[in-house]
């Protein structure tokens, strides 16, 4: 008896020591992982790689000289590759087969030759205009495609900004009416827009203030001086940005959850969450590591996005939606993982990821899971429900863990008018809300189907009824009389 307690006991206390050892409920997704997912319980589950490295270029083999902490790059829509060698100065120019085109050091402005100094973000435009943020210079630089001088936007001057305003941009954006979207150092209001002509209007899509209940309590209990002393509650500055083709802004920040936002012309936050879990990375993970800190975001067609996690090297790609698709890349010394990342790119399908220490880019091309999936998206995005459903039935065939692919399904089967085969699916990837609308057409559809029959089975009840108590009326009646005439 002793012997079971004693064991009971050990057991007691191993199960203690794992708890703390865990740092709570949260648990890292697997160091080492090539790829995964997150089911609808939040456990990770393994998936095939959407994404696999193939090729690793620096400045010496494009023909540009090393690279020197690059910081940005773009892909425009003619495949040409902007990359910003900050450390050096200049914006080189590539190709889609990574050769070089040109080097851009310097422009001319009123009549003398100016230079870069530590640019840290750059924008290319329809009309192939370049958009530099000169974080060095504190101002924003914009040519022509032949590298003549557009205008200069220097440090504004608002009723909007403190005199002691520094103005220090570091990425920037712009939309199709031309106006200049920046992301500045120290600026907590949300990103500053600037008009066609360079002038500052306002800002946008400033960040919520967070703060610890605790932190809350204390302050107010403490006196006038020891508030002094403590933290402000200020708002998270954006750590990146970029803007699709309909001129939507998407950001990411520094918060620990809702970091990934999607704003409109007034700065309003209308991405959607309807995904397992909300768009930010990782959602397991130790304690002492924390969540992940996501330092860009890039926007592909039809709704798709990717955003790159700057602590653990990884690049999480969600739909429209919300719901993640897949999880590629992280730190190491192997080929597909990366020392400091600092921006992530498409250039077709492929994905390309800069690396600051290293000077490098890595390109990463689909496999047939990554290839598959990314159609079965755009199919449904494109309303084409015949080939969403192939896509997606040959999607889960390759990883039966993607539930999400279920609701991808069942949304098809939903807009081709199969609602129940569409509820089983929805039920499948515990699409509550699916599963909702589905249910509800359904029912619709089979009181549609047999309405007609019912009314009629009621409506002949209803007659047979009416005929029996006439009849048994009539048949009291005549009962009665006949009951009177025998009396007399």
């Amino acid at each position: 008896m002793m012997r079971i307690q004693n064991k009971l006991y050990l057991l007691l206390a191993l199960t203690l020591l794992l708890g703390i050892g865990t740092g709570g409920t949260k648990v890292r997704a697997a160091d080492g992982a090539e790829s995964y997912n997150y089911s609808y319980w939040g456990l990770t589950t393994a998936a095939p790689a959407a994404y696999q490295a193939n090729v690793l270029w620096n400045g010496e083999s494009m023909g540009a000289g090393a690279f020197k902490d690059p910081s940005d790059f773009q892909v425009t829509a003619d495949k040409q590759i902007y990359v910003l060698d900050s450390g050096n100065n200049r914006v080189v120019v590539l190709d889609d087969k990574f050769h070089l085109v040109r080097t851009i050091s310097s422009f001319v402005r009123d009549g003398k030759e100016e230079t870069f100094n530590n640019p840290q973000g750059l924008f290319v435009t329809e009309d192939k205009e370049l958009v530099i943020a000169d974080t060095g210079n504190k101002r924003i630089v914009q040519l022509d495609q032949n590298n003549n001088l557009v205008k200069v936007i220097e440090a504004p001057k608002s009723d909007m900004l403190s005199e002691k305003f520094d103005f220090q941009p570091v990425r920037v954006v712009v939309d199709k009416a031309q106006r200049i979207y920046v992301m500045s150092t120290g600026v907590y209001d949300g990103f500053m827009e600037f008009s066609p002509d360079g002038t500052f209007t306002s800002f946008v899509g400033a960040n919520r203030v967070s703060f610890n209940p605790t932190d809350y309590l204390w302050k107010m209990l403490s006196t006038k001086a020891q508030r002094s002393q403590m933290v402000m509650f200020t708002p998270t500055e954006f750590t990146n940005l970029d803007i699709d083709r309909e001129g939507f802004i998407y950001a990411t920040n520094g918060q620990d959850s809702g970091n990934v936002k999607k704003l409109n012309a007034q700065g309003n936050d209308i991405l959607r969450r309807e995904g397992y879990f909300a768009p930010e990375g990782d959602i397991r993970y130790m304690s002492a590591t924390g969540p992940s800190r996501l330092i860009d975001i890039d926007v592909g067609d039809s709704e798709i996005y990717s955003i790159l996690d700057g602590k653990r090297g990884r690049i999480f790609t969600y739909d429209g939606d919300g719901h993640l698709l897949y999880v590629f890349g992280g730190l190491g010394n192997q080929m597909g993982q990366f020392n400091t990342p600092v921006a992530i790119e498409r250039l077709g399908d492929e994905f390309l990821v800069l690396d600051n220490a290293l000077g490098e880019i890595t390109v990463f091309q689909t496999t047939e899971y990554g290839r598959t999936l990314n159609e079965a998206v755009r199919a449904y995005y494109n309303g084409d429900e015949d080939k969403a459903f192939t896509l997606y039935q040959k999607t889960i065939s390759m990883n039966a863990n993607l539930e999400f692919a279920y609701a991808g399904i069942g949304k098809a089967l939903l807009r081709q008018g199969d609602y129940h085969k569409a509820m089983k699916y929805f039920k499948k990837s515990m699409d509550q809300k699916g599963y909702s609308k589905a249910f509800l057409l359904y029912r619709k559809e089979v009181l549609r189907e047999y309405f007609p029959g019912i009314m009629t089975g009621i409506l002949l009840l209803l007659v047979c009824w009416f005929g029996i108590s006439k009849y048994r009326k009539w048949k009291g009646g005549e009962k009665v009389a006949f009951i009177k005439q025998r009396a007399v």
